[in-house]
């Protein structure tokens, strides 16, 4: 789908900060709504009847469960957390996109268990910050921290809910504004699942602003649009359109702006497209290669290591599972650049899987191959021969293939280099022929497609218009 320019920019610019390990994400009450969550007035709707109080009239949520706390004390709020929020245990598919993306920083006012247990179901290591006690601990090798700013309901005594937990938050919880301000200061913040019309926003953007003063940078907030069918009335549209209007404005204070979605689906397409970007930014190289003609062997290594520099170079990850007469001349590649570069760590540039060696199985070849394609979002394939074990012949390698087939499996998008021949030749003759079942319908990446098959290509134009492709399946 299509976005406005102001969504692109946002897209494109989280997507840097994905990238650059500097994105956070603050998730609010309504990351969890859609799965049948309860929303502020419902989880107090039941204390406001014990209040003779009508919820509907009521918008100061957070005096209602300090008026039931006062009279009835805490056990009945702490009765409502343990039961609404231990209902389900899986994520919605925002969950799920926000799980797989590359953060280590979540932030969340939620007291259910959701976006912790969907990282870990997506194999990440998660250190989980409840109490001021958990900062003392230290987890090897975690995949994200989750700062459950406001508590958990297996804790449902220490949740922050009432006006004395807010008053009381800077002292017993100090240590969670303390990080909040560096994280803030040093990374950006998406801000998902707030309609900021919540009771406790107010308290969250005053403790920001109070953190930042006017060292603000930027973050980001979806916004759904005023829907003028949603009213009977033109002046009550207009009414609700100027206050969400100011409302955006003064948001700005806090160095957050908004991200306005036609409707709550959106932001889920946001999140995809995001996701995609991401992953296209890490490039698969696949590859085996002992017969090097009719291509030549040294124009063909000229092209493997060039390609390499030139794609860590314009900030690529190169993905590769060090394929026979491949492997060495991508990390050489990747390695030249390090050496003219700023980079510090090779880990930047490439991420290196070679096949295990010792009892190889072609099930364990299998699962080498998936965890490596479904990190990257292009693959890229050369050649695709080696030398048969029994008749010593050149046969084609059927690990190419099977590669092919787990980057349709992983939605990763196949670049077949036909012209170095083999199966590479095969699988770009495929794509050919079917065009349309492996790409969508975009005229100047197709005609860079045929381009880069091309017989007569020197290799510079081959390496320009493989970058090229790449750089156009970042726009997709």
């Amino acid at each position: 789908m299509g976005f406005t320019k102001a969504k692109e920019k946002f897209i494109s610019e989280y997507v840097n900060a994905i990238q650059d390990g500097n994105a956070a994400i603050f998730a609010g009450a309504g990351l969890s709504a859609s799965l049948g969550f309860v929303n502020w007035k419902e989880l107090l709707r039941d204390l406001a009847d014990d209040l003779d109080l009508d919820i509907d009239k009521e918008t100061d949520l957070v005096s209602i469960a300090q008026y039931h706390s006062n009279k009835f004390n805490r056990t009945r709020i702490n009765e409502k957390i343990i039961n609404e929020f231990t209902t389900l245990e899986k994520g919605s598919e925002n969950h799920q996109i926000l799980s797989r993306l590359d953060i280590d920083t979540y932030w969340t006012t939620n007291y259910d268990q959701l976006l912790e247990k969907t990282l870990e179901n997506n194999g990440k290591k998660v250190d989980k910050k409840v109490t001021n006690e958990d900062f003392s601990r230290y987890i090897k090798r975690k995949d994200a921290t989750v700062y459950k700013m406001h508590g958990d309901k297996d804790a449902p005594h220490n949740a922050v809910l009432t006006k004395n937990d807010y008053e009381d938050y800077h002292d017993s919880r100090e240590l969670f504004s303390t990080v909040l301000r560096g994280d803030l200061l040093s990374k950006v913040f998406l801000f998902i699942g707030f309609s900021f019309d919540d009771p406790n926003i107010d308290y969250i953007l005053s403790r920001i602003r109070i953190l930042l003063k006017d060292n603000t940078p930027k973050h980001y907030c979806f916004f759904k649009e005023i829907d003028k069918n949603s009213f009977a009335e033109e002046q009550d549209y207009l009414y609700a359109k100027i206050r969400q209007d100011l409302k955006i404005q003064d948001l700005m204070r806090y160095g957050i702006h908004a991200v306005l979605v036609e409707d709550y689906p959106t932001i889920t397409e946001i999140l995809k497209v995001i996701e995609n970007r991401v992953k296209r930014k890490n490039i698969f190289i696949s590859g085996a290669v002992e017969d090097y003609e009719p291509f030549g062997k040294e124009k063909a290594e000229n092209l493997i290591f060039k390609l390499s520099y030139k794609l860590a170079e314009k900030n690529y990850k190169i993905i590769s599972g060090y394929g026979l007469g491949i492997g060495s001349l991508v990390i050489n590649g990747a390695l030249e650049f390090k050496v003219n570069s700023a980079y510090r760590k090779l880990d930047d540039l490439l991420i290196l899987r070679p096949f295990p060696q010792i009892n190889p199985t072609a099930e364990k070849h299998t699962i080498y191959r998936e965890e490596m394609i479904a990190q990257a979002g292009i693959a890229l394939f050369f050649f695709g021969n080696k030398k048969d074990n029994v008749s010593d012949k050149i046969v084609d390698s059927k690990g190419m293939n099977e590669e092919f087939n787990l980057c349709l499996k992983n939605n990763v998008i196949p670049i077949p280099i036909g012209v170095t021949g083999y199966v590479a030749k095969k699988l770009w003759e495929r794509v050919s022929i079917n065009y349309s079942q492996y790409y969508s319908d975009n005229t100047e990446f197709r005609n860079t497609l045929n381009k880069i098959n091309e017989i007569d290509n020197s290799i510079d134009d081959l390496i320009s218009n493989i970058l090229k492709a790449i750089s156009l399946l970042q726009k997709v």
